[in-house]
């Protein structure tokens, strides 16, 4: 046999190639498997999310015309509901902000900003925007005549919390524009998402924290011009995204556009439309970028403050200042700041990328340093310990002259006859016994009636408080006269009284 017979090469070829079409084979069944789940997913992805079916274009349509004007019962409700809320904002109640909200009809005219633009009506635009800017002016007259009439005593946090708006205002209210449209353009409005919106967007708040703005700034104020224009600019990122939110759901859900008889008027229309959309784009899309900067810096800044600063707890942080236009961030602390603490809290700012490059300015009370603190500390304790010892030496001497006392009268009392009373027990039995004298003394006097013979006559001079009426100080008298009596063993006892 040769030595090319050996190895059949040829079937270990064929098995191969049988393997390589078997891989191929489950390879394709895989792909087929994975195609028809994608598929199965996306379809059923699809039939959850999709609403277009559910559309009732011309109600929606309707609707939204019938709720843009503001006359009659309309403003008037819209005028209550100020009301309302100025009255929920002046006593910090969130739950009468929250009932005001549940009864304004304010997003009647913004709707209707975003459905004309939509679909080329550029009479319903002029009607909304007329009827948005006869709110926007109702509403704050209202809001300024209840705070210029009932002032506020402090600012309180509902009004503070709508000065200033932030990136989560701006998502806020984009989304539940989302909401509220497609709540409209469902068969059947679902009220329960309209009341949501109505509080999630929050457009009644701001435009009465505008008219607490001016109240305040007629008033002299500084900050009334502050809470007018941040209140506002809250209130118009709300109203353009609630109707940027219109337009888009309009837009896809492809509602049927104006037509025009004149198609060279339809084109004008059109572009018109499209240079409002444009130009209102513009001003919540550089809010969005400046808000969601603004944003971005707070979080580092509170980060860097609370796991560099806060966190050490060597450090006697007291307060912090950012200033984010200027990008300089001022750090106070009740203590001596090393240069070594220093130099760590600018290399750890540097990791924080919104804020590496602001200025660190570090304010620290070289007076309240550890070292400092503990001197003070023991020149306290040797303080108060010299203190004790002197208040100590006064108590010994305060008993030594009670013991002096006390001797004083047992002499001047020994030196009187055994027959007589202590007068310090006379006077403490008079007042046991009778305890509405208020000053008594005693005394012997000698006296004589007929100037040959000479009698000695027991005097005790007392007083009564000024509250006890005469009938009842004889009946005392006449007791106390009785007990001197008894006591001294002798009639010959006179009371007078001071």
């Amino acid at each position: 046999m040769s030595e090319e017979n050996k190895f059949n090469f040829a079937d270990e070829e064929q098995q191969q190639l049988d393997k390589d079409k078997v891989v191929e084979e489950k390879k394709e069944a895989v792909k087929k498997d994975a195609k028809g789940l994608f598929q199965s997913v996306s379809g059923f992805l699809s039939e959850l999310l999709d609403f277009r079916e559910d559309t009732d274009r011309d109600a929606t349509i309707a609707a939204i015309k019938a709720d843009i004007s503001f006359k009659g019962a309309t403003a008037w409700i819209l005028i209550c509901s100020i009301f309302v809320a100025s009255v929920g904002l002046n006593a910090d109640s969130t739950a009468v902000v929250i009932g005001a909200m549940l009864i304004s009809p304010l997003m009647g005219p913004i709707l209707g900003v975003g459905l004309s633009i939509a679909i080329n009506d550029v009479d319903t635009l002029k009607r909304s925007l007329i009827n948005l800017a006869i709110m926007i002016v109702l509403s704050l007259l209202t809001a300024f005549l209840f705070f210029f009439i009932f002032p506020l005593r402090e600012e309180t946090s509902e009004l503070l919390g709508r000065k200033s708006p932030d990136i989560r205002d701006v998502l806020i209210a984009f989304f539940g524009g989302l909401a509220l449209i497609i709540a409209r353009t469902k068969k059947g409005t679902i009220a329960s998402v309209i009341f949501g919106v109505a509080i999630a967007t929050a457009l009644m708040p701001p435009l009465c924290t505008a008219g607490y703005g001016l109240a305040i700034w007629l008033r002299g104020s500084e900050n009334g011009l502050e809470f007018f224009g941040g209140a506002l600019n809250l209130f118009t990122i709300n109203t353009i995204f609630i109707a940027l939110a219109t337009f888009l759901v309009l837009k896809i859900l492809r509602f049927p556009m104006l037509r025009y008889a004149n198609s060279s008027k339809r084109k004008r229309i059109s572009r018109i439309a499209w240079v409002v959309a444009v130009l209102v784009m513009i001003y919540p899309t550089i809010t969005f970028v400046k808000v969601l900067k603004q944003t971005k810096l707070e979080n580092d800044y509170k980060n860097f403050v609370k796991n560099e600063i806060k966190e050490n707890r060597a450090l006697w942080f007291q307060d912090g200042t950012p200033d984010y236009n200027a990008k300089k961030i001022t750090l106070y602390f009740n203590g001596e700041i090393t240069d070594a603490t220093d130099a760590d809290l600018r290399n750890e700012l540097r990791g924080y990328e919104n804020i590496k490059d602001f200025e660190l300015i570090i304010s620290g009370n070289k007076n309240r340093s550890i070292d400092k603190i503990s001197d003070a500390y023991d020149r306290a304790i040797s303080e108060l310990d010299r203190k004790d010892n002197i208040i100590s030496g006064l108590h010994k001497e305060i008993d030594q002259l009670q013991k002096n006392i006390s001797g004083l009268n047992q002499q001047l009392e020994a030196n009187t006859s055994k027959e007589d009373i202590a007068f310090s027990t006379l006077a403490k039995d008079a007042k046991i016994r009778f305890i509405d004298i208020e000053y008594f003394s005693y005394g012997k006097m000698l006296e004589s009636k007929d100037f040959i013979k000479v009698d000695t006559l027991s005097v005790a001079n007392i007083a009564w408080k000024a509250t006890l009426n005469d009938s009842l100080v004889l009946v005392k008298e006449k007791e106390l006269h009785s007990w001197l009596k008894e006591v001294l063993k002798t009639d010959k006892v006179k009371i007078k009284r001071n």
